[in-house]
């Protein structure tokens, strides 16, 4: 699904970020990045989610090799990615409804095919009151709930998610925890950036732990929680 072989990256003329990083995700793995803030973990999601090229090595992508993709085949990569950034950059001019249905009429999808899934969904992340709202009248948390749901309603191959319960309360982290277990147990890869121990723990998958930019540890976690 994802490999990357001696990648490294650096921003203009800067120290690099991340050095000769080298790692697999399988398909249908459920996987943890860790590592302290500067660790390079944003760095490394955005390689993969394809917002950055990397400086150097290998980065290869349900299959396709990016250094020799052809330009018109990187549309089509990102469509197959759900991506959730700690900005959760909602479009102000939708209410949360219409952000989380946005990949969906973008796909061509009729809404009396979905209406009734997107619904569900913000019901799902403590947002079934909310539906109407613009992003500006909602808190950072609701926003960033509404992000999550807007990267996994399509049901997408790879889901990579920065922090994705840092900004709500432990139920409900434990909550969206069981959705992405959820929607990888139908089949989706999971990577999730995370500096919360106590749910790398608890949570079965793997951990890739990242240390000033380079793979220092992989290992295998615990059961995961019900």
């Amino acid at each position: 699904m994802v490999r990357f072989e001696n990648v490294g990256m650096r921003y203009g003329s800067g120290p690099e970020v991340l050095r000769d990083v080298s790692f697999l995700l399988a398909q249908g793995s459920f996987t943890f990045l860790t590592g302290l803030s500067g660790a390079g973990k944003t760095t490394l999601l955005k390689l993969i989610c394809l917002a950055e090229p990397p400086s150097r090595g290998l980065i290869t992508l349900f299959g396709e090799e990016l250094a020799t993709a052809r330009r018109g085949e990187l549309p089509a990569l990102r469509r197959r990615i759900g991506v959730v950034f700690q900005d959760f950059p909602l479009l102000s001019h939708l209410s949360a409804y219409d952000n989380v249905a946005l990949p969906l009429r973008l796909a061509g999808k009729r809404e009396a095919d979905y209406h009734r899934d997107v619904r569900e969904l913000l019901s799902w992340v403590g947002l079934g009151d909310r539906m109407t709202s613009k992003p500006a009248t909602l808190s950072g948390g609701e926003q960033q709930r509404v992000a999550i749901a807007r990267a996994v309603v399509a049901r997408p191959d790879l889901l990579i998610a920065d922090e994705p319960t840092g900004n709500v309360d432990p139920e409900m982290g434990a909550k969206l925890i069981r959705l992405f277990a959820e929607l990888n147990r139908l089949g989706t890869t999971v990577l999730i950036a995370t500096h919360d121990r106590m749910l790398v723990e608890e949570t079965r998958g793997r951990e890739i732990r990242l240390v000033e930019g380079q793979v220092m540890e992989m290992r295998q976690t615990a059961a995961r929680s019900a």
